[in-house]
């Protein structure tokens, strides 16, 4: 990078700012606001380029941020018991700390060869602090390639150099950020692709920096103490379910009333369906985004929700179709997601390639026509990321990746590029599902059916092409999230693309060798005989291996060994025609408006976290939606804009918080909680209902 490259990610100097004249600037601050409501209520239309964010301070406690995330997170992430420091925690630790640097740094003026820059530019500003809280975020959930490593060495005792996995994690995870460059035009710049996850976090970060409250507002609660008591509410709250009284995050009342009923339970039960189950636990209630995401997308959650809970799983449950009632209740979700019994709807192609929907194809159609808005007016201060940036690292990041897989023997070439062409394929059409409705359908069912069809009997080929198509999707996706992030917050594109880059490659060492120090040094990992590090993850990971890898597909769903599942190959025919249906409907009887309203992508992956999720936390969550996103927005609408997506990030902090004190502070210590009524011991049912899970046949 030229000097003057690195001087324009420092700060912006006031020649350039000044050649916006007086009438663009009256523009850029007066012009309407962006044509989406929820934007409008939580972005604010103004900017200050001078703000500093390239600072010392930031690169500081953002790689700091970095490498204890990355340690701390893969560390139990390999242990029975996994805990995760998210984003909401980063964000709340990091504020004191920026303030403190801010007070004691020198402010002294460094020059070095012509560039000038101080340790302490100034308060420690919002734009510093969105840029520490992406850095980590991005890599909060590990490394998916470090699974692969582990996978080989313990479970098929084929050690690969540290060098062949550490290129395996970080092409794994930084071809996707490549792919991001090609997206910024259709999923980061138009309005109308709002990625409603942002919006938490941006009310969350002005909320911590009390941007200036409008005057109107002057006799409401601020939101810095509104954010402040309901963070401290979550965390209190959160000791009843977390460790005092469980029972209160899965009441199944309905099951109370016989709870040896084998049927009642399983349909009522939290382990079963957990029809009528209620659930006073923010953790369960929270992970389908009900704050966040739109109202109409969680209707057609729920309707897939109901026609695969509670229509196709009882049918063939009861119907004991394929001899399903010599299983555990309900087959699909006692399972690892992987292993699960073919009719798991996750075989259903999502086609978001299709015109799928009314409500999305409309927003596409209106985010490639639509001229700029107030927020991409805004960014044009800043200095794009050349093009040619991206398509460098996406030459490096394919060239290291036909490296690694061919003189590792992971997979072969051709195996890489059509990996990278699934993952290219789907990226924008996935995109904007997210985009819209804050659901992203995954890959990572259809790349292990493409390659177990291709190369049988391959489990390591299998997993390592699953990652290559599946999570350069993901990662792809996740940079263009925190771009859009970026463009509601102002933040130059050069510096949030060097942060993010950089981070992940550091977080993506940090988590390899940490995983190889754990596997080196602890006596029988990821077996139950190394408790705590059992790997309860991983061994899920290498369940997919051995079905769609060792064995693969066509022993299961095609025409060898008499495969008695092959009928469900017919679900992908199924889920590519039946948006077309609706598309030819919507045509053939405009009038008809809730042909318009069926989200097919959203509605066909709405369960595709069942497992390890159940389906009473959909249904609480739900409920929760519904309050929020459309009560509350219709009948309470002030209270809304200002509160709602504030509320989400204060409750999701107080949670973070409060299970890390738990852990920590309590059973990291071995303090048990006295057994009694709402705390069972941990060979009963938490919701007292034992049946829920059970076997039709040795129940009944």
């Amino acid at each position: 990078m030229t000097k003057e490259e690195a001087t324009s990610l420092e700060k912006f100097d006031a020649e350039k700012i000044g050649h916006i004249d007086a009438e663009q600037q009256l523009e850029l601050h007066e012009e309407d606001d962006s044509p989406i409501e929820e934007v409008r209520v939580t972005v604010p239309n103004t900017d200050d380029p001078s703000v500093p964010c390239n600072t010392f301070r930031m690169w500081f406690l953002g790689l700091l941020f970095t490498c204890i995330i990355s340690f701390v997170n893969q560390f139990f992430y390999m242990r029975q018991t996994t805990i995760t420091i998210s984003y909401p925690v980063v964000a709340l630790v990091s504020l004191p700390l920026g303030h403190l640097m801010a007070r004691v740094l020198p402010t002294h003026q460094f020059n070095l060869g012509g560039w000038r820059f101080s340790l302490n530019p100034g308060p420690f500003s919002i734009k510093e602090h969105v840029l520490i809280g992406t850095m980590t975020a991005c890599n909060a959930g590990g490394a998916y390639a470090v699974d692969i490593i582990i996978l080989q060495k313990i479970y098929y005792h084929d050690e690969k150099p540290f060098i062949a996995g550490l290129l395996l994690v970080l092409t794994t995870q930084i071809t996707g950020f490549a792919l991001a460059g090609a997206l910024r035009k259709f999923l980061v710049r138009p309005a109308h692709m709002i990625w409603p996850a942002t919006l938490v976090y941006s009310s969350l970060f002005r909320s911590l920096h009390h941007i200036t409250e409008d005057p109107k507002d002057a006799n409401r609660m601020p939101r810095m103490k509104y954010f402040l008591l309901v963070t401290l509410g979550s965390f209190c709250w959160y000791f009843l379910p977390g460790y005092m009284f469980p029972t209160i995050g899965m009441i199944s009342w309905i099951c109370w009333i016989k709870p040896d009923n084998v049927v009642l339970a399983q349909i009522t039960g939290s382990n079963g369906l957990g029809f009528g189950t209620i659930a006073l636990d923010w953790s369960a209630v929270s992970f389908i985004g009900p704050l966040a995401t739109p109202w109409f997308a969680q209707v057609n959650i729920l309707i897939g929700l109901v026609l695969v809970v509670y229509v196709m799983v009882p049918w063939a449950y009861y119907s004991n179709l394929w001899n399903f009632q010599e299983l555990p209740y309900p087959f699909c979700f006692a399972l690892p997601r992987e292993t699960a019994r073919p009719t798991n709807k996750t075989l259903v192609p999502d086609g978001p390639c299709l015109d799928e929907d009314k409500e999305m194809v409309q927003r596409w159609k209106e985010s490639r026509q639509e001229t700029e808005d107030i927020h991409s007016r805004l960014m044009r201060v800043y200095p794009e990321v050349p093009n040619w940036w991206y398509g460098l690292l996406f030459v490096i990041s394919l060239a290291l990746s036909f490296v690694t897989c061919v003189v590792w023997d992971y997979m072969p070439w051709w195996a890489v590029i059509l990996a990278l062409a699934i993952a290219i394929f789907f990226v924008l059409p996935v995109g904007v599902v997210q985009a819209v409705t804050n659901q992203q359908p995954g890959l990572n069912i259809i790349t292990e059916y493409v390659i177990g069809y291709m190369l049988p009997g391959h489990a390591i080929a299998n997993v390592t092409f699953k990652t290559y198509g599946y999570i350069v999707n993901i990662q792809a996706l996740n940079f263009v999230s925190d771009l859009k992030l970026g463009q509601y917050m102002k933040i130059p594109p050069r510096i949030m693309f060097m942060a993010q880059v950089i981070s992940t490659v550091i977080s993506g060492i940090i988590s390899l060798g940490t995983a190889t120090w754990l596997v080196n040094t602890r006596p029988d990992v990821c077996t139950q005989k190394g408790y705590p590090f059992t790997c309860r993850n991983t061994n899920t990971f290498y369940s997919a291996s051995i079905i769609w890898g060792a064995i693969g597909p066509a022993r299961v769903f095609g025409s060898k060994d008499n495969a008695i599942y092959s009928p469900v190959q017919w679900a992908f025919v199924v889920g590519a025609v039946l948006p077309l249906i609706f598309w030819l409907a919507s045509k053939k009887f405009p009038n008809v408006t809730w042909l318009k309203l069926v989200h097919w992508p959203v509605l066909l992956a709405a369960t595709s976290n069942i497992p390890p999720y159940l389906p009473y936390m959909y249904t609480n969550g739900l409920v929760a939606g519904f309050i929020f996103m459309f009560w509350l927005r219709r009948y309470r609408f002030s209270w809304w804009t200002r509160y709602n997506y504030l509320t989400s990030a204060a409750m999701d902090s107080g949670l973070a918080i409060s299970s890390l004190v738990i852990y920590f502070a309590l059973q990291n210590q071995e303090t048990v909680f006295p057994t009694w009524w709402g705390n069972p011991n941990p060979n009963d049912a938490i919701d007292h209902c034992p049946l829920g899970g059970s076997n039709y046949w040795e129940t009944s």
